[in-house]
């Protein structure tokens, strides 16, 4: 009996040290109502190709997000597979998390990369960004890593 209290006990403990120290919340770029993508709708990048704006009435929420959608059957899709369809380095500007940062987004500005979606702060930062596209994204996942949980403001 008393292996099993302390078995209990160790295992409580563990656990509690694990969800403080080991499994920080990503931070994903939101406005104040916590909407994602500044509502525009994820599976559009992907369907056509495009940047649609979502509907509030269409929405799903994720990882503490909530997404827009510009039809139901496009909730659907996400709500099937969220991680296909969320943005990368939690929609922050693909440059930004390559050099450390996470900067705002214009939803209107992005590219679908081996089928994942990165978004960008402008035209001209994204021109930037494709020029070496392949290295900045190997940066951005190893910097994500080590920024994904500090707010914007501490970087």
């Amino acid at each position: 009996m008393k292996k099993t209290n302390l078995l209990a006990g160790l295992t409580a403990a563990s656990m509690l040290l694990l969800n403080t120290f080991g499994f920080a919340a990503e931070e994903t770029q939101q406005d104040a109502n916590g909407v994602i993508l500044s509502g525009y709708d994820t599976v559009s990048y992907f369907t056509k190709n495009a940047a649609v704006k979502g509907y509030a009435g269409i929405s799903a929420t994720h990882e503490g997000a909530i997404y827009h959608f510009s039809s139901e059957a496009n909730r659907d899709l996400f709500k099937a597979n969220p991680s296909k369809y969320a943005p990368q380095y939690g929609g922050y500007c693909a440059y930004g998390a390559a050099i450390k940062r996470k900067f705002s987004i214009d939803p209107t500005v992005f590219a679908i990369v081996d089928n994942k979606l990165y978004v960008n702060n402008s035209a001209a930062v994204s021109e930037t960004w494709t020029e070496d596209r392949d290295e900045y994204i190997t940066d951005a996942n190893k910097a994500w890593l080590k920024i994904r949980s500090t707010p914007a403001a501490e970087l």
